[in-house]
């Protein structure tokens, strides 16, 4: 018999394809079905109000009413949502030697490029 050894891989395979249940915050999107948001607001006439823009913004919230003397209205996590800016989109990306669209004034290439 030879001395020489022959390799025939591993032995047992890795499994890549197994998931082991990370999960990660992308899907607990605030406003869903499944994780409303949680509105406190001082009066009737503003629950009203509140749940309107909630409709509007096609979201899921559960508005609740405090009345209680020194009440404070927490809406915080809704006017984030609507004030949410989308992507700003470029088209095209300008030349080296064409002005900076941010507005410096700048050539593209010293600025932003």
């Amino acid at each position: 018999m030879s001395d020489k050894l022959f390799f025939k891989g591993r032995q047992d395979a890795r499994q890549n394809h197994i998931k082991y249940g990370h999960k990660n915050k992308s899907s607990n999107k605030a406003g869903s079905k499944k994780y409303p948001l949680a509105l406190v607001v001082t009066t009737e006439a503003r629950k009203l109000d509140v749940e309107t823009l909630v409709a509007n913004a096609d979201l899921f919230a559960e508005v609740s009413i405090d009345s209680r003397a020194g009440a404070v209205e927490s809406i915080a996590e809704l006017t984030m949502l609507l004030n949410k800016q989308a992507a700003v989109k470029i088209n095209q990306v300008p030349g080296r030697n064409d002005s900076c669209i941010c507005g410096s004034g700048n050539k593209y290439k010293k600025c932003c490029g």
